[in-house]
Parts: C-alpha cells; structure tokens; sequence
C-alpha cells in the first residue's frame, strides 16, 4: 500500500516503483556511505497514513513528537510537526511554498530498511502509525542514500531541569564570569551596582524580572566589550527579620526570660544569611552571572563602618539633628517608619466627625466690629478623633473668606452660630442636616488672636494662621491643630511655639498626659475615636460623625495602620540638600523619562528624613545620653571612633563593649555619666549607603540602577541623599525603573486570590504539570525580556505556553541550521562573499539589519524590541530561506558551490544568533554553541567568551545597504504571495497537490507601467547573477518546478494579478515527469540510460558519486 509523507508543501502520494525496488551495489553503497558518514541514522522522522484529514494529519504528528522521540532529527517535512515551515508553528495559505525538491519517498525508505536492520537513530520507534498498527514495509529505493541528509546531537527540547544545571556547572567550572571580568575591555567598564534585595524568605515574580533584566544587561555589555562586574547585594537589617526570629518557637521561649538584643541580633543573622543562600540559589538557577561567592551583605562589618562614615559625613555637615517632632509610629511594631516603608491600600474607612469648639473670651478688635461674640462656636472637622485631646490650635488660611452662620438643625430644633469658611457653607450644612443663614463674612486673618475652649481640658486655645494646606474642598475650612500628631499641625506649631503634645505611647495608648483620667489607656486604633466621641456628645459639642473612606497609611510590614506621633527621633535634614538632590537628578538618565517627573516632587515636598528605629537588629547610632538630663552626646569624632570598631568587631560591638571602650579618648573620662544608646538606623539608610560600601570595587558614580518603580520612594532616593550629601552628585548616571508583575487580567498577584506564580514552578514545574510544566529558566527569562517592563507586566499559565512555543521555535530553527552544517568546514568549505548567490547575499545583509538593530535595543535596554524583531525574523527565515535551502543542502552533490554557500550562510548565522540570543536565552546559546560542528579548541569554549556578532567577511557597505542585484531580487521575492495564493486555489479545486506539481507564468500586462518596468529590470538584473540557475532564479525563489516569463504551457488552473508588482501570475501543471531523486518536475527525467527515472540535475550528481548502471531487481 502507498503511503504519504508529511511535508511542508502537503501530502505526497507514493507509489513503489521497479527502480525503488533495486538496491545499490556494494561497491555504490560503500561509496555513498564513505562520503556521508553516519548515513540517514540520525534521522528521526513519521509516515502518515494514506487516508487522513490535515486535522488528523497533525495530530498524529504531535503525537510522533513527543518525548520519547527527543535526541533526533526531524526531516525536512517535518519542522514544528506542522504542514508549513513556518516561524511561529502554525501553517498558512504559504504553506505551499517549496519544500526544497527533496525526493522524501527516498527518505522513507531508507528509515523503512534501517528499521529492518535494527540501524540506530531512533527509525525504528516511527515504524508505527495511526492507532499503533503495524505499516507495510516501504520498498527501498536505490537512491535513498544518496540524499544528504543533516545530523546533530542538539535535541530539539532541551530538557531544561537536567541540561541547564548541567550548562550552569560548566559555566561554574570554566569560571565563565571570572573570566569575563579578567579579560582585557576595549570599551572600558559598565557598571551596574545592584540594589540589595531584602533577606526574607523565597524570591518571587518581581525579582526574577528584575535580576533577569540586569543579567541581560551584564551581559550583553561584555559581549560588546565592556568589563563589566556585578556584585549582588542583600539588604540584612531591619523589623521583618526580626519579628520573624521573634515568632520562631524557639525565641518566643527566650523572651519569657534570658532575651538580649544580641542573642536577638545572633539569630536575626543566622536567618538572614540563611535567606540569602536560599535566594542566591534561585538567582543563580536563572542563569544570572556575578560574583556571588563575595555578594554584599549589609550586615558586614565592612559595609557597615562605610554606612557610619555616610552617618559620620552629614553629622559633619549639619545634616543631622536630634528633635522631638511627629513621625509615622507604628503601634503594631512599635517604631517609627519613614515614608518608604508605608503602603496606601484601598478601603481604609475612618470615623469623621464635625465638632464645635466653644470661642473662650474677648473677640479680637478687628473682628468685634463684623460679628456679634455671644454663643459663638469653632466648626472643625477630623478624621482622627482620637488626636482631639492633643489639639493645641485651630488653623485657619488667612487668604479664604470666612463666615458666621446659624445653623439650625431639623431633627433637633437646635441653633447654633458656627464658624465655618464661606466657600463650605453648603456641603456643612448638608452634613449637619441644617437650615444656615449668613450672619457675617470676612477674610481669614481677622480671626488671628480668637480664642476657644479646649474640648477637653477647658484651657483657652488660639486660632492661628496655618498655611496653603488649608482649602475648601473638605471640612470646614478650620483645621483642628495638633502639632504632635502631623507634619502640617508640627510646622504651624513651630511659628507659634506651641506645645507638641503627643500623649500616646509606643503600643497607641493614651498615657496619663490626655488630661481625661476615662480617656487614659485607650489605643488610639481600637476603643479612643468611641470614647473621645462619648466625651464629645457628653458636652454636646458634637455636629456629626460619619464613615469616611479615603487614602491612609499602613506598615507594608504588618499591614496595620501607623499614626503620626511625635517622639525623640533622630533625622536628616532634608532642607539643606534639597537643591543639591533636585539638581543631582538634572543630570540622570532616568529611563523611561517619565519617570524623573515622579520623583523629583517627591524630593520637592519631602520632609525631613526620620532615621532612628527602635529596634535591636540593625546598626546603632552611636549616640550617648546623659542619664540626668537625656542630653545627647553625638560628634563627628565619637561617630570616626566607633565606626573604626565596627569595621573590625562588626555592630554587635555596640552592645558588647562598654560606654568607656566605644567613646574616644577625650570623652572617656565622662563615660560613667553616659549610656548607649539603643535606636538602630533606617534601613533605607543602611541600602541608601551601598554605593559607599561598594565604591572602592565599583566606583561612583555607576552607570546604571534598576529596580521596580516603588523604589522612586525608597532606594533611588535614600541613595540620592545620601550621595548628594557626602559627594554633592548622584551615585548613578542612569536610572532604569519596571513594573510590577500582575495576573493575566491585569490584577495584582495576591495567595488569598490565589493567581501567585512561582518562578520555582515556572523552571522545575508545578503541581500541576499540564496547567505549568517544567519550562527551564531560558522561557522565564524570554518572558522578562519579551515584555514592556516600563510598565506592569502580565504573567500567566498561557502567557508562559506561548513564551515556551516561542523557545521551542528558536531551537527548532537553530536545529535544523546544526543539523545541515554537520560536514562543514569553514577553514575549508566557506564560500566568499564575491561568490556567493543573490539569494545569500540577501538573507546575510537581512540578517545584519536584525543583528545590528538588536543591539540598538539591547543598548536602549528594550529588550522587547530585540526579542520580537528575532521571533519575527526566525518566522521569516523560516518560511523561505530555510525552506528553499533545503532542496540545496540534501539533493546537491557535496561539495557543490550550491550547497556549501548555503552552509557558510548557516553557519555564519548560528555563530551570530548564538552571540546575540545569549544575554537572552543563556543556556540554548550556549547549547547552539557547543553544538557547533569543528574544532572546539578552535573557539573560545563558552558564547560568553566570544564576544558579539560580527558582519560577513568580505561585505562591503553600511549595514542596510544592498547592492542593485541584491535590491533586484528582493523585488522578485514579492512575487511569492500572489504565486501563493494562485497555487492554493489550483490547490483547492484539486487541480495540483503540491508546490513542485506547479509551473508559474508571469505576464505584465502591455508592459507600460512603472511598476512593469520595475519589475523587468530586476528580472534581467537576477538572470545576469553567476548562480541563476543552481540558486537564484525564479522557481527557486519561488519553489515551484518552473517559472517563466510568457504565456502558460498548457492549461491555465488559476491566476492572480499583483498590481504593485505589475504582474500577472498564471499557474499550470508543470512539464515534464517527477523526478524520482528530488521530485522536480522535468522534461530532463530518463534522458540518462543509467537513471532512467532522474532529472538531469540528479544525474549529475550521482556521476559524482561513482554510482553506475542500475538493473531493476
């Protein structure tokens, strides 16, 4: 029974003929197998059987492609187990374009006779198909061994949770990276200092974008030429680890009794380097190169003294201040934060309440003149109640008009004369649900030396003047004022000296300083609002209390709500550097640009930097109290003498050594009146002083910072300050920011949605292997490098499945290029660029365009540019070049000019994509690479070593620019759509079943348009090239058995008018008989009494082959 193959160009039909039933002498088979070493054995391909739909067609193929067939090479019909050779898998109304001439009846018998020798490669596992039932044999054809036929041992999947730990320990053993830095660079150095990740737990989707995008950047900088060294960095310090050793079972039995802030500060560092191992794991298993064997921690004694001689420099300067002044407290962890370590989620509600201040005494002059003074009240709004008892003042902005109202409530009948601003009387009195009517209006400032009753306490309390950040456009237009429990009321306070009452303490409950003795223990977060509101009602100053729901801020750690609360802190003062930081970020690359417009208000509004933290795992601030007065003793000189220790002994020193052995000389003789000190700093201060720690290895200013765009708030910026303040510029000179990642839909990723992914699960494979399979690292690293990081990025099960189709694509190309350059040698083999076909020629200046456009991106760092362009092109070589060159590398004899100019493209290219995918898809490079045929000694032993693409030897010209000829042929290339779609519907009607059963005729109407003429010309330019015949002609270019210029020989089954082109194309069935050989169509088939059933072509080859008469068996 015949049986059809499975070919880009369809089903072919075969019959056994009485020459495919004769066998090779010994003396032609010993021949053949001399010249082609290894044969057909590592062919791997699949008959299909005879009666099938496409649908059905297809499906038995996948099912041929499984695992069990990896190690092999699929045959030329076979790329991506579809109908077409396309880029992307998928076939197409193309999928008729040539499938190379290669005679594939002779493919199947020789896997048919290797079957029934028991020969290698992996034939014998293809003998079955359709439902697993036996086939009958294919008769042999004498000329099955004639056909080169490419073999490699790269896979086709790389089986990415064996192989690449298996790259990865080579790199480790070749000390890849260490020799990348060692080597001499032509371009100088790139730096780009990493932003220390913080030690707490397992990596997740963010940090994979985000080292994987710095790994690219490393490394395509080397490739180029640049010394480039990477050190990691972890962020060691601060609450998370410490309430984390805190929960452990272990130290929760500890703090019953024998805690001390350095067994607590032991164990915080055992967890944090055991966080760090576990992270530098992960990372490495990316593939991310860098010298993680001397990372830096911020919790080593080197890094730290350069944090104190940060601390030490702006103490110097007059940066650094002790003050008592409100800062985020969080009751929850009981410390203080800087506005970096808070988040804002949505659906905070808060209690809102209206209040009336009773006015105490005389109106001031100014104002006795507008308004009537008796029984007058004060209209405030909060959304803290519980901060009422602090309130010192009530602000009012002296440039809004104000009023006094009577307002009379329907539900109560009650009348009150209220002060409110003008520009609010109609909200007030909607929320107080009363009628008003306007007694007086005047401007602000009139109400400066007014004077009200204290809600609480009695005491007589001024108006004053506050600022700008009093408006119309919630409340009432007079701001309760507690300087000790916000930035705004603090400031306004300051130009009054009024009193920063702060009675809470560090848990947010209310000490005996509230001035209410049922107010006293009452947590600020839980029972206070209630019970101040009690007190309120009580004295019927009440006007109302409703939800409000808005924007409030929280620990990211806990993720509970922080209060402002003014405590001893220690700060930074921000005013002084202002100017210098705004000026620092002008002279940033900040990429994407837009993102220097986020920052820079951020440092124009910012407030002065709370530094101190009360919490034992950190590094201290070696300041000194009086144990009389609390005094602080802090200098320039004690800050050089501890740092000095700490660069020897480490931070633990602080708690281990006394008073007198941590001051200098000088101060000791006072050190029995003193005691340490027990607040840690920031730990945006400790992060924010990397650049230092790390100045001597990597320099400053660096050229690059990366990280995600919260970091705007946090490391970008505490390390501006810092720098700005110790060496007036920035650390960096440029600043690349990402996303976030989110789901599919957009959503933020989140375990109690449960749209988490795990970029463990992504590399090794997840519970469940059919929703995530095991992908490797190279498919997580395409995904970070294929997408738009500027702004949130999306990641999903199916996002990852096309991601992972795209890595299998571009190895299913670089496979097919390996398989066919097995007997090339390019010391010997290569072809010049002066001899090379215009059809090389093209794909090579093509291919320069991608090569150098590439690394345009790469320099921009948009590497989803690259990775498209190379997806996109991989398709386009694909479904031509790689497609027609098949009929090249297997039917040529050899050695034929035709084939190995073919083989110095391929090769040429391997080398090329190998260098440019590296920063990219690191392992499948350094697979292509070393599966490279030649001597490896030869090269440099990794693709990280051989640095980056380099242009064809011989070409001349700017990269983009063709010659006339090649310009000519790209032309006539636009003549394969409308041969295209003229063959499909030949096709269609049955008329034709493949490609090579097609002659194409071209006519051009009366010749007279511009476009004709066009077209003419690059027709004559294309026949004049050395290599018309064997390469660059029409029905190669076009892959069908002949194409002409003129009418039709014989019927007409279709025609399509390209009107751009000028041309008509006209299809008919081709002249002459198939050649058995290579499946051409020819009138040349039997003019050789040897071959009876070849076309010249082949006969020619097989003279060269010493293969002579052949009798019929």
């Amino acid at each position: 029974m015949a049986e059809r193959l499975a070919t880009p160009g369809g089903s072919r039909r075969m019959a056994p003929t009485s020459v495919q039933a004769a066998a090779f002498t010994a003396a032609a088979a010993a021949a053949a197998a001399a010249r082609h070493p290894g044969g057909c054995n590592a062919l791997a391909w699949t008959t299909v059987p005879g009666r099938m739909t496409s649908t059905e067609r297809r499906q038995h193929l996948r099912q041929q492609s499984q695992p069990e067939f990896q190690g092999q090479v699929l045959p030329p019909s076979l790329p991506a187990a579809m109908d077409a050779t396309r880029g992307d898998g998928t076939s197409s109304g193309s999928a008729v374009s040539f499938c190379g001439g290669v005679g594939l009846g002779l493919l199947a018998a020789a896997a048919s006779r290797r079957q029934r020798a028991g020969s290698s490669g992996g034939v014998g596992r293809m003998a079955k198909a359709g439902g697993g039932k036996e086939k009958k044999k294919q008769a042999a054809s004498v000329y099955q061994d004639s056909v080169l036929i490419g073999k490699t041992d790269f896979p086709q999947r790389m089986n990415a949770t064996v192989r690449e730990p298996e790259i990865q320990e080579f790199w480790r053993s070749e000390r890849v990276y260490e020799q990348l830095v060692d080597r001499p660079a032509s371009k100088g150095t790139f730096t780009l200092h990493d932003g220390p990740p913080y030690a707490n737990g397992s990596l997740h989707m963010g940090h994979a974008l985000n080292k994987i995008l710095k790994d690219a950047i490393n490394k395509s900088k080397a490739a180029q030429g640049y010394k480039v060294k990477y050190i990691p960095g972890w962020d060691c310090h601060g609450l998370p680890i410490e309430l984390k050793v805190l929960q452990s079972k272990q130290m929760k039995k500890l703090r019953r009794g024998g805690m001390t802030p350095l067994i607590l500060r032991e164990k915080a560092a055992e967890f944090a380097q055991e966080a760090v191992a576990e992270q530098r794991q992960s990372f490495e298993r990316y593939g991310v190169f860098g010298d993680f064997d001397s990372p830096y921690l911020t919790l080593l004694p080197k890094y730290e003294a350069a944090q104190l001689g940060i601390f030490e420099e702006m103490l110097r300067g007059g940066h650094i201040y002790r003050g008592r002044k409100p800062v985020y407290w969080s009751p929850s962890t009981r410390t203080a934060l800087a506005e970096s370590e808070l988040e804002y989620p949505e659906g905070h509600v808060s209690q809102s309440i209206y209040v009336a201040f009773r006015v105490a005494g005389d109106l001031p002059e100014a104002l006795k003149e507008k308004v009537d003074g008796e029984g007058l009240q004060v209209a405030i709004w909060t959304t803290t109640p519980w901060t009422i008892p602090a309130n010192r003042a009530v602000s009012v902005n002296p440039a809004l008009e104000y009023a006094v109202i009577k307002a009379t409530t329907a539900e109560t009948g009650q009348t009150r004369r209220l002060l409110v601003a003008k520009g609010l009387i109609e909200k007030f009195a909607a929320v107080i649900k009363a009628e008003v009517e306007i007694e007086a209006v005047f401007e602000g400032g009139m109400l400066e030396g007014l004077k009200y009753e204290h809600p609480i306490t009695s005491i007589a309390t001024p108006v004053v003047m506050g600022g700008d950040y009093i408006t119309t456009e919630s409340g009432t237009g007079l701001v309760h004022t507690a300087p000790g429990h916000g930035a705004d009321d603090y400031n306004t306070g300051l130009k009054y000296g009024l009193e920063v009452a702060a009675p809470v303490d560090a848990k947010g409950d209310y000490t005996e300083e509230v001035g209410l003795e049922s107010l006293v223990g009452a947590n600020v977060l839980k029972d206070a609002n209630s019970k101040v509101i009690e007190v309120l009602q009580e004295k019927n100053l009440l006007l109302s209390e409703e939800a409000y729901q808005h924007k409030y801020p929280y620990d990211w750690r806990s993720k509970k709500p922080v209060i402002w609360r003014a405590t001893p802190q220690w700060f930074a003062s921000i005013d002084g550097l202002r100017d210098g930081c705004l000026q620092a970020m002008s002279e940033v690359n900040f990429i994407p640009a837009k993102q220097a417009n986020m920052m820079r208000p951020m440092i124009e509004g910012r407030s002065d930097w709370c530094i101190s933290r009360q919490r034992s795992w950190g590094v201290p601030i070696p300041a000194f109290y009086h144990k009389e007065t609390d005094e602080a003793l802090l200098t320039p000189e004690i800050v050089k003498h501890v740092k000095d220790i700490f660069a020897e002994k480490g931070s633990n020193a602080w708690f281990e050594l006394s008073v007198s052995e941590l001051l200098p000389e000088k101060y000791r003789a006072d050190a029995d009146l003193y005691e340490k000190g027990t607040d840690t700093m920031d730990v945006w201060f400790d992060s924010g002083s990397s650049w230092a720690a790390m100045q001597d290895v990597l320099g400053s200013p660096v050229d690059l910072y990366l990280e995600g765009s919260d970091q705007h708030r946090g490391w970008f910026q505490s390390s501006l300050i810092t720098s700005v303040a110790v060496q007036g510029r920035a650390p960096y000179k440029s600043v690349v920011t990402h996303g976030f990642c989110v789901d599919g839909q957009g959503k933020k990723m989140s375990k109690s949605i449960g749209n988490v992914i795990d970029p463990r699960d992504i590399i090794e494979g997840g519970s469940d292997r059919k929703k995530m399979p095991a992908y490797g690292a190279d498919t997580l690293r395409l995904w970070a490098l294929s997408v738009d990081f500027t702004f949130d990025v999306s990641i999903s099960p199916e996002i990852m499945a096309q991601v992972g189709s795209d890595v299998a694509t571009i190895r299913n190309r670089s496979r097919f290029m390996l398989a066919n350059i097995f007997d090339f040698d390019h010391k010997v083999d290569a072809v010049s660029w002066d001899n090379l076909p215009l059809m090389d020629r093209h794909i090579i200046c093509e291919a320069e365009g991608l090569f150098s456009m590439m690394t345009e991106a790469y320099d921009e760092f948009s590497f989803n540019r690259a990775t498209k362009a190379l997806k996109d092109w991989m398709s386009t070589i694909s479904g031509f070049y790689l497609d027609v060159a098949k009929d090249r590398l297997y039917i040529s004899a050899a050695n034929s000019p035709r084939r190995r100019s073919c083989q110095t493209v391929l090769r040429w290219l391997l080398e090329n994509l190998a260098k440019l995918i590296a920063p990219v898809l690191s392992h499948t490079a350094e697979d292509i690479w070393k599966a490279l045929p030649g001597d490896k000694s030869e090269r440099a032993s990794s693709v990280f070593l051989a640095g980056w693409w380099t242009p064809f030897p011989g070409r001349e010209g700017a990269i983009g620019t063709v010659d006339e000829a090649v310009e000519a042929y790209r032309l006539l290339l636009g003549l394969r759509a409308p041969t295209n779609i003229a063959m499909e519907q030949a096709r269609k009607a049955q008329q034709i079943g493949g490609a090579l059963e097609a002659g194409a005729y071209f006519s051009f109407g009366d010749g007279s348009s511009e476009a004709s003429a066009r077209l003419r010309k690059a027709i004559d330019l294309v026949s004049a090239s050395p290599h018309h015949e064997d390469v660059d002609s029409l029905r190669w270019l076009l892959g069908v058995s002949q194409a002409v210029v003129g009418p039709a020989a014989g019927e007409v089954l279709a025609t399509q008018e390209d009107e751009a082109l000028g041309a008509t194309v006209s299809i008919a069935r081709a002249a002459g008989t198939k050649c058995e050989r290579c499946w051409m169509f020819c009138e040349s088939v039997g003019s050789a009494e040897a071959h009876k059933t070849l076309c010249a072509r082949c006969v020619d080859v097989m003279d060269t082959m010493d293969v002579g008469m052949l009798q019929a068996a």
